[in-house]
This record gives C-alpha cells, sequence and structure tokens, in this order.
C-alpha cells in the first residue's frame, strides 16, 4: 500500500482483514480502500486533448474517503433492482446507445448516430439486456453494469450508503495520492501487441485483434490492481463522477462547451472504456475525462462507490 491508501474497515475504526475491508448498507458488500485525502491536484500540465478540459492542473484538498475497489457489476445492480423495484432511465426511454460491434448484424438497431456509425440507438437495450432484446447478462454477472445513467448512479449509491466519487477523489485515487503518472499503473505505454487494461486493439472501429481477451466489457475484478488495490480505473468503462462537466479555459471554443454542458447539466466521467485506442479515443489516462449528460446510458458507461469517513470511524487512515 502507498502512504495514500490503506485497507482500514470503515466498522468503528477496526483494521480490516486481508487486503480491503466490506462495507455497504445494503446489497452485496463491495471491498473498500481507505484514501488518505490532503492537498492534491486534478488534471494535468501536460495536456493532450484540450477540448476535454484535462488542464491545466489544479490544486484541490480532499478529505479521506474510502473508494471500492472496482466498478458495481451486474450482480450487484440486479440485487439493487430486486430489492427496491428500481426502474432504470434507460428502461424509461425505451432505448439506449450501443456499440454496433456487439449488435453482431442483429435487426433491433433503430437508427445510427449521425458522426459515429460505431453506435447504435437500439429499442430496448437497458441494464439486464444490454443489447437490446434477445441479449443477456446470465455470462455478465461479474462484469461491470452498463445500460446506467448518472442518475441510475446516484440511486444506487443512496441504497448502499455511499455516493459517486468526485473527480478529484477519483485522480487521487488513481495515482495513488500525488503520484504525477499517466496511468494508475504507471507511465508506460499500452501499445496493441502490449495490454495492461480493457482497450482497443487494432484498427478502430474496424479490426480488434483481442490481444487483451475482450471484444466488450471485461469482469469488474480483471487485469493486475493498482499497487493500492483498485481495480480497471483504465478501460473497461467510463466511471461517473459527481462534479459537473466544465473546461477551464478562457477560449471561445471552451466558453461555447461550457454553455453546452451547463444547458445539458453535463457531468464528468473517468478511466476511458474498452472502446478507447490512441489512434482514435485516447482518453485512459488518468487526466483525461468527458462529460454527458446525467440521462445518459451507453455500452460503456458504469460507475463505482465512494463513502465518506465520518468522525472517530478510522484512526491513521
Amino acid at each position: 500500500m502507498s502512504e495514500c491508501c490503506s485497507a482500514l474497515s470503515r466498522n468503528n475504526g477496526n483494521e480490516g482483514s486481508g487486503e480491503t475491508a466490506k462495507i455497504a448498507a445494503r446489497g452485496r458488500a463491495g471491498e473498500v480502500i481507505a484514501v488518505k485525502g490532503g492537498e492534491t491536484f486534478v488534471g494535468t500540465h501536460e495536456a493532450i486533448l484540450f477540448v476535454d478540459g484535462e488542464g491545466p492542473e489544479r490544486k484541490v484538498t480532499v478529505n479521506d474517503f474510502f473508494l471500492e475497489t472496482e466498478t458495481v457489476t451486474v450482480a450487484r445492480f440486479a440485487e439493487f433492482v430486486m430489492a427496491t423495484g428500481y426502474v432504470t432511465e434507460a428502461e424509461k426511454f425505451g432505448c439506449a446507445a450501443v456499440f454496433a460491434g456487439l449488435l453482431h448484424g442483429s435487426k433491433v438497431i433503430a437508427d445510427n448516430l449521425a458522426h459515429t456509425p460505431w453506435w447504435a440507438r437500439v429499442d430496448g437495450a437497458i441494464w439486464n439486456m444490454p443489447e437490446g432484446p434477445g441479449s443477456s447478462i446470465d455470462s455478465r454477472m461479474d462484469h461491470p453494469v452498463t445500460q446506467v445513467s448518472l442518475n441510475d448512479a446516484v440511486a444506487f449509491a443512496a441504497w448502499v450508503g455511499g455516493r459517486l466519487p468526485t473527480e478529484a477523489e477519483w485522480e487521487h485515487a488513481a495515482r495513488g495520492g500525488g503520484r504525477r503518472r499517466r496511468y494508475p499503473w504507471g507511465d508506460e505505454e499500452p501499445t496493441d501487441e502490449k495490454v495492461f487494461c480493457n482497450i482497443w486493439q487494432g484498427r478502430f472501429p474496424h479490426q480488434n485483434t483481442l490481444t487483451d481477451g475482450f471484444f466488450g466489457t471485461a469482469p469488474a475484478r480483471s487485469f493486475m490492481p493498482t499497487e493500492d488495490g483498485f481495480y480497471n480505473l483504465a478501460g473497461n468503462v467510463w466511471e461517473w463522477t459527481s462534479d459537473p462537466f466544465r473546461v477551464h479555459s478562457l477560449s471561445r471554443q471552451a466558453k461555447m462547451r461550457n454553455e453546452e454542458a451547463k444547458k445539458n447539466a453535463d457531468k464528468v466521467l473517468k478511466g476511458g472504456s474498452f472502446l478507447c485506442h490512441k489512434s482514435y479515443c485516447y482518453r485512459y489516462r488518468i487526466a483525461a475525462r468527458i462529460g454527458l449528460s446525467p440521462d445518459s446510458a451507453s455500452s460503456n458507461t458504469g460507475f463505482r462507490i465512494a463513502y465518506d469517513v465520518r468522525p472517530g470511524e478510522v484512526q491513521d487512515i
């Protein structure tokens, strides 16, 4: 464990057994790691995708917090739905965005999106039928739940007694504290031959060589975790945070993007997804980010849960 993180239990300040503690008010307990707060930073002075507002690096202060080791799985979300009868926003809308490559020629595609033909709007695509009617989650219970909006994630978080992390908390945990590193594992660049996470290998979107073994999502607990114990903070699925999406720039383009983001109430997502590739979506870096409206749901968006540290709950975190 780094000086930033430790495996302490949330229960009465007692030390957790093994590498993680388990806490949850309801549902299957999520394994968490206690993260030491303090002065840290968000963003980078070496921005690559300026339009996304990756920079400049900004000093911030975060409190001590707990963060789950992995994204919320299909199995855990299923427990939530069964216990509460919750209806997701995709179910209410009647459709969601599906990566067309997952449809395998199915005729359930309702409409391809104008400038991104690899995405399809699919009628009936929801969390337990992620590619629409006839698709199944049976073999994916340990994968991240997808087709969930920010509002769905917030509802789940409230049910387990947690919340979504802030962008600063997410980055702080991914870097293992104040380290300046490009990826959760360090600075070594993944390639089409050498993989560290579930991203695209090959020529996007026409060829995926599957070097990492996955075409869509991978199990939430796959690939090597960070030295602090977090899984898949890069790739697999984008992760919702609680922060509004804003670009910190005075440029005309930034002002226009911020006006659009404010109108849509866009929120920040972090980590990239299985569709990222350096040639197209170089967003599996820690500083990378996107903004989506809180009702958005797709094949590559999920979330993980954070928890506040209550006074006297954890000693010497």
